[in-house]
């Protein structure tokens, strides 16, 4: 009788920051520096962003949002 291999636990949950982006990701999505988000962050100018500690992360969503309203 052939085993069936289920999928691993974590696989099928969903990822407590799914949906959220690194500073480094998104700067490399928009190809902007790191340093630019930084100061757009500092100057309250770029998209909405979360601290944890030294980490920064963006909610995609949010991300887009900013990015619609910079067409207007």
């Amino acid at each position: 009788m052939a085993e069936t291999e289920s999928p691993a636990p974590d696989a099928t949950k969903p990822g407590l920051l799914d949906g959220w982006m690194s500073r480094a990701e998104l700067a490399q999505e928009l190809g902007l520096s790191v340093d630019t988000l930084a100061r757009w962050e500092t100057r309250r100018i770029g998209p909405t962003c979360v601290r944890i500690g030294r980490k920064v992360i963006y909610r995609r969503g949010a991300v887009q949002e900013w990015l619609r309203d910079q067409e207007r």
